[in-house]
């Protein structure tokens, strides 16, 4: 076992505090773009703000794609830190980073090009297309910066360097806060772009949190090095963290590619009830930040206490997450159920937009318990190699529950039936998770997987 593998020793609860606090604050910072992008956006017209309902879940899902990049790399390092293994961790981790840069420029690539055909299968109204390009083009264009950004922090966070990734997160997202109401709606004489403002806003946020993160990275056992790629072994990392980051990335965006299709369905309705699902799904987002953030802090303390054989110390982490998963979900559901039209007062002033707003909050928020063990129990899966396993419940949940329910229903509901699966996929999942979990943790981990071959193999 490293000495660098810190979050194998000491109190689990002071762990989950330490690792989940900080990313609380980053995570919440990162939701907030999406929040004051759609305040200052509104104030544009209504239409812009139903063409970011539009473009939300797509860049959600490209960006959960990330996440899953991050995570693999979180995963390899962790474990092999658990292990021991500081060589097999540096080098991991500086390939992790290249690599996580390579698939932002194919995915900002694919976007770019597949933007029109993209949308039009949302049954994004024509009226709407040329906001969503001229916000979609930018955002393609730069996208490999915030891949940049998720390989390093999945190497801090691989260390348990909790506060470091947060710092990242807050860089970028404090360069937003500032740069929106500039480059959207102008100040000091300046006109603004538009709806554009706030994709040139986002980019140049994450060139900032580039520079952090490199800065912080230095600043660790792991720091990025260039020499290491030569001995990492291109063929054997590639295939350890695609081995997690692979089901991962699609199991983070199997959600946000289930919303989506959940927003094809609303457009039906009308642009008020598209515009109303849209921005109480960013509320949302915000609220559930807690969630997140566990989600992100239980892979290095699990991974670490996985790899270095302390199973009692990796489940007792396991069942004090589920917990907090479970109290928090259901209070924060009772305040947004209890002040939805207040929070809708921030978004618009519609009365349709607010009333489709209130009434998704009414219905959806309480399955956010359920959707925290789900998304925690990914994080526990995906943490010890069993990334397949979070996939196929992820995939089971909104394939075989969310989309059939408001399928069925939505011509007797109407846009109740979307708001309905919501709740009903996230109940379900969660439960199913909670027992998945359970009985991955039960057995004995397979080290075998994270073995490599000799070092002067991989160099040759």
């Amino acid at each position: 076992m490293s000495q660098n593998a810190k979050l194998t020793r000491g109190s689990i609860p002071g762990h989950l505090v330490s690792q989940t606090a900080p990313m609380i604050i980053g995570v919440a910072a990162i939701m907030s773009i999406g929040l004051v992008d759609s305040y200052f956006i509104g104030q544009l017209g209504s239409q812009q703000l139903a063409a970011i309902s539009f473009i939300f879940p797509i860049s959600v899902a490209l960006s959960s794609l990330g996440v899953g990049i991050m995570v693999g790399i979180n995963s390899v390092v962790a474990r092999a830190l658990g292990a021991g293994d500081d060589d097999r961790a540096a080098r991991r981790a500086n390939f992790g980073i290249v690599f996580a840069v390579g698939c932002g420029v194919v995915l900002g690539l694919a976007l770019f090009l597949l933007m029109d055909p993209l949308f039009r299968l949302m049954n994004a109204d024509e009226a709407l297309m040329p906001f969503i390009r001229t916000y979609m083009k930018p955002f393609a264009i730069s996208f490999p910066l915030l891949l940049a950004i998720m390989g390093i922090n999945g190497v801090l966070r691989g260390q348990g360097e909790a506060q470091k990734t947060s710092l990242v997160s807050l860089t970028y997202a404090a360069a937003n806060w500032v740069l929106d109401p500039i480059l959207i709606t102008g100040a000091f004489g300046f006109e603004g772009f538009g709806i554009a403002g706030a994709a040139y806003a986002t980019a140049i946020g994450w060139a900032c949190g580039i520079a952090m993160a490199f800065y912080l990275l230095r600043r660790t056992p792991l720091p990025f090095d260039l020499k290491l790629l030569k001995r990492c072994g291109v063929s054997e990392s590639a295939s350890a963290i695609l081995s997690v980051a692979g089901p991962a990335a699609f199991s983070n965006a199997i959600n946000p590619i289930g919303l989506s299709i959940l927003t094809a369905l609303v457009a039906i309705e009308g642009q008020a009830a598209v515009a109303g699902f849209g921005a109480a799904g960013r509320l949302q987002s915000f609220a559930v930040v807690p969630l997140l953030a566990l989600s992100g802090a239980i892979g290095g303390i699990v991974g670490q206490n996985w790899g270095a054989n302390k199973l009692d110390r990796a489940r007792k982490a396991v069942v004090y997450a589920g917990v907090f998963s479970v109290g928090y979900g259901l209070a924060i559901a009772a305040v947004l159920f209890s002040f939805g039209e207040w929070f809708a007062d921030f978004f618009t002033e519609e009365a349709a937009v607010i009333e489709q707003f209130a009434r998704y909050l009414t219905i959806a928020a309480w399955g956010y318990a359920g959707y925290g063990l789900l998304i925690v129990g990914n994080g526990v899966l995906n943490s010890v190699g069993k990334a397949g396993l979070a996939l196929a419940q992820s995939c089971a949940r909104v394939f075989l529950v969310m989309l059939p329910f408001a399928w069925f229903l939505r011509g007797s509901w109407g846009a109740d039936a979307v708001y309905g699966a919501e709740l009903a996929a996230n109940v379900l999942g969660g439960l199913v998770s909670a027992v998945v979990v359970w009985w991955v943790l039960k057995a004995k981990p397979d080290t075998r997987k994270d073995a490599e071959p000799p070092a002067e193999t991989q160099a040759a």
